[in-house]
């Protein structure tokens, strides 16, 4: 009776200790390939076939020096450059703090918040006290980080940089066409016009001397 309960234990045993050896391979070898070749497999395609898209889409100067990156917008204020859609993302544009106001339809604040918004566009750009405004202009996007504002909020904007900057309204308009992108697949989306790329762009036209974003 012992001998046969002793053989039964061994067998059990054994048969426990194939199947976690067993376990222990498959989880060894499925690390190696998920954790391991898998993710260098990727990397390695994504730098060969997407090196900039893979890297952040990064906006590089001549001087090796990082300007941004094409995918995330700054906070533009200055006279001499286009002015970004308004961002609720920290105290604007801030990546560790990506998000929306969260003020809904019915909210006073976000009310007040936009029209003093329309206000302050109009008058910056000296238009009209009852003429239209671009509904990116004066409102947020829900990231905080939109890099694009439409073409005609860029377009509104050309009188006040064309002064300031000296240039013609047409030499700005170029270089609108030029830093616009067209909607995905060219029908998902609407054109944007990317404000990090198009101010980087004027300041090669015409350096600023540091100005003052």
């Amino acid at each position: 009776m012992w001998s046969s309960q002793l053989s039964d234990w061994y067998k059990h045993m054994k048969t426990l200790l194939t199947e976690i050896r067993s376990a222990v391979m498959v989880t060894l070898a499925l690390a190696v390939v998920c954790c391991g070749l898998y993710p260098l497999v990727v990397f390695g395609i994504g730098q060969a076939l997407f090196h900039d898209k893979a890297n952040g889409s990064l906006i590089v100067d001549t001087n090796g020096t990082i300007q941004g990156s094409r995918l995330l917008g700054q906070q533009f204020t200055g006279e001499k450059y286009f002015h970004s859609r308004p961002s609720a993302a920290g105290a604007g544009y801030d990546a560790t703090s990506s998000g929306g106001s969260n003020l809904g339809p019915t909210s006073q604040k976000l009310h007040d918040s936009i029209t003093q918004n329309v206000a302050d566009y109009r008058s910056q750009n000296g238009l009209e006290t009852n003429a239209p405004v671009p509904a990116d202009a004066v409102t947020a996007s829900a990231s905080g980080l939109d890099p694009h504002i439409s073409p005609e909020n860029a377009e509104l904007q050309v009188g006040r940089i064309a002064k300031v900057r000296g240039l013609s309204q047409e030499e700005i308009r170029k270089l609108i066409r030029q830093n616009t992108d067209a909607p995905d697949l060219g029908f998902l989306g609407d054109p944007g016009v990317n404000v990090l790329t198009l101010n980087l762009a004027l300041d090669r036209v015409q350096p600023t001397g540091g100005a003052a974003r």
